[in-house]
C-alpha cells in the first residue's frame, strides 16, 4: 500500500490544490434538483450548533427560487471550494475538540467534514447567495461511511461542494446516497432525501 504523505492526504476530509484548472472548467448539467421529502430529525450536531447559533437556525428564506446558474456563479463555486479546502486542515472532533459530532466553524484553522461545510455556506452567504440554495446535507459514501457535504441550488439542477474534492460536481455524479439535508425554507429545519439510518458525520477519512 501507497504510504506517503500524498497518499495519506488524499484520503483525508481535505484535498487542497489538485489539477487547478479542472475546477474552471464548464459545468456538466445535473440531472435536476434532489427529490426532497418531509420533515426529519435533525442531526446532533446540528441541534447543538444551533444552540450555540440561534439566530442562525431560525432564518426563513422569502425568495426560494433557485440561483441562476452563470459562469460568474460557477466560477465563485470553485473558488469558494479550493480555498476553503487549502485554509482548513483536516482533524477529527475528537482531537480537535474531545468529543464527536462538534459542529461548528472552523475559525482554529482546523475542522472535519461539516466544518468544512459551514465555512463554505457562511463565505457563500456573505457573498450575496440565499441561504435558501446553501443547504448542509448529509450523504452516506460508498464504503457506507457517514459524510456532510454543502448542496447548492441552481435553475441548472443541484451541485455538491465537497471537501473531499476541489472539483464542484452535479448531485448525481458523487456516488453518494443522500439522505437529508437542510430545508429550504427553514435554517433550523431539514428533510428527507432517501430512507437512511442515522450516521455520525464527523470523520476526516
Amino acid at each position: 500500500m501507497n504510504s506517503s504523505p500524498m497518499a495519506r492526504m488524499l484520503r483525508l476530509c481535505a484535498v487542497a490544490g489538485l489539477a487547478i484548472s479542472a475546477h474552471w472548467a464548464v459545468p456538466a448539467w445535473a440531472a435536476g434538483a434532489m427529490t426532497t421529502g418531509g420533515l426529519t430529525s435533525q442531526p446532533i450536531g446540528h441541534y447543538d450548533f444551533c444552540r450555540s447559533h440561534p439566530s442562525e437556525c431560525n432564518i426563513r428564506p422569502t425568495d426560494l427560487a433557485p440561483a441562476k446558474m452563470t459562469g460568474g456563479l460557477w466560477r465563485k463555486l470553485a473558488g469558494v471550494t479550493a480555498r476553503v479546502n487549502a485554509a482548513v486542515k483536516p482533524m477529527s472532533d475528537l482531537d480537535n475538540y474531545g468529543k464527536d459530532e462538534v459542529w461548528t466553524y472552523p475559525d482554529n484553522g482546523f475542522g472535519d467534514c461539516e466544518d468544512y461545510v459551514l465555512e463554505k455556506r457562511r463565505q457563500l452567504y456573505r457573498m450575496g447567495m440565499s441561504l435558501a440554495d446553501l443547504l448542509i446535507t448529509v450523504v452516506r459514501k460508498p464504503d457506507g461511511e457517514g459524510h456532510s457535504v454543502l448542496t447548492v441550488r441552481t435553475d441548472k439542477g443541484d451541485y455538491v461542494l465537497d471537501n473531499l474534492t476541489d472539483k464542484v460536481k452535479a448531485w448525481d455524479a458523487t456516488g453518494y446516497r443522500y439522505l437529508k439535508r437542510q430545508a429550504i425554507d427553514n435554517t433550523g429545519r431539514w428533510v428527507s432525501i432517501r430512507d437512511g439510518q442515522q450516521v455520525l458525520v464527523g470523520s476526516v477519512q
